[in-house]
């Protein structure tokens, strides 16, 4: 996926970042083998709400911005600072809902190394995309970024 010059210039596509993620700790299963949680309706219960909650999340966050005339994808300009739907809660819906539908794939398969993952994961989510957008808005949209900075929170 080309990236556009007026861009936040983060690492990669978000998604893919997930996905790779995911695809690493499910090779780590297949070598070291590991179930963190009892069989049981439990577990399919909480990872099938959390990837129902996380997928409406994403679909919310994706009309809001394109109602908004902006671009979704991070690797293109932002036209407009979006802040109705679920950017009125958190700066970050969407990877909201990409950590939460990561978090229901581990639960649903029962994988830990997915789970153990999800720190690295995030770590690099923030520090090569969401830092890198923020420094790309500040920069572009100055004191009306700084003003939504200001009222609602990174996550949650």
């Amino acid at each position: 996926m080309k990236r556009h010059p007026d861009s936040p210039g983060v690492i990669a596509w978000p998604p893919l970042l997930y996905a790779g993620a995911l695809a690493l700790g499910i090779l780590l299963h297949l070598a070291v083998p590991a179930r963190p949680f009892p069989p049981g309706p439990a577990r399919w219960v909480a990872g099938g709400v959390l990837a129902l909650l996380s997928l409406g999340l994403a679909l919310w966050g994706e009309r809001t911005m394109h109602r908004a005339g902006t671009n979704v994808n991070p690797m293109q300009p932002t036209i407009r600072i979006v802040t109705g739907g679920p950017f009125r809660f958190s700066r970050n819906p969407l990877y909201l809902s990409l950590t939460g539908l990561y978090v229901a794939i581990a639960l649903l398969a029962n994988l830990l190394w997915p789970l153990v993952l999800l720190v690295p994961l995030m770590i690099v989510v923030q520090q090569g995309l969401v830092k890198r957008e923020e420094r790309y808005l500040e920069a572009k949209f100055g004191e009306e970024y700084r003003a939504y900075r200001a009222r609602v929170r990174r996550w949650l």
